[in-house]
């Protein structure tokens, strides 16, 4: 398997929302149209988007906003389920974490908690409090 990994921003909405539908991240028939044709709006205003390509294919992306100094969040880390377990998320993350080394990194979720914690991220003390995206 030959993987290729990237740094560009603007990756394709139909390959985003294939991917985002084969981790159960969207829903057909629940998707519109303009949601489609916005997918990619998260990534080109993120501070760094890592994406793996297999085959010319989207096999895997993750995204993050950084101060580039102090904090960095994690979004979206996703790896079509056939390419799990390979290594490629692993490898996205890293990127994240060497393109802003010292920073806190942080993540928020719950059905990876223990992938995250393999790599070195710990569990905290913090809150977190949202308002729902109108999109998911």
């Amino acid at each position: 398997m030959n993987v290729e990994y990237s740094n560009r921003k603007d990756l394709p909405c139909n390959e985003l929302y294939r991917l985002f539908l084969a981790v159960g991240w969207a829903a057909e028939g629940k998707t519109t149209q303009a949601m489609i044709d916005n997918f990619s709006i998260g990534f080109l205003n993120s501070t760094f988007v890592f994406s793996a390509w297999i085959d010319g294919r989207l096999a895997g992306c993750v995204r993050a906003l950084s101060d580039l100094h102090f904090r960095s969040v994690i979004y979206d880390l996703a790896v079509l389920p056939e390419y799990q377990h390979k290594g490629i998320g692993k490898e996205l993350v890293q990127r994240c974490i060497n393109a802003c080394k010292g920073s806190e990194w942080l993540v928020q979720t719950d059905t990876a908690k223990g992938f995250y914690e393999k790599i070195g991220f710990k569990e905290n003390e913090d809150y977190f409090l949202s308002i729902p995206c109108k999109w998911f």
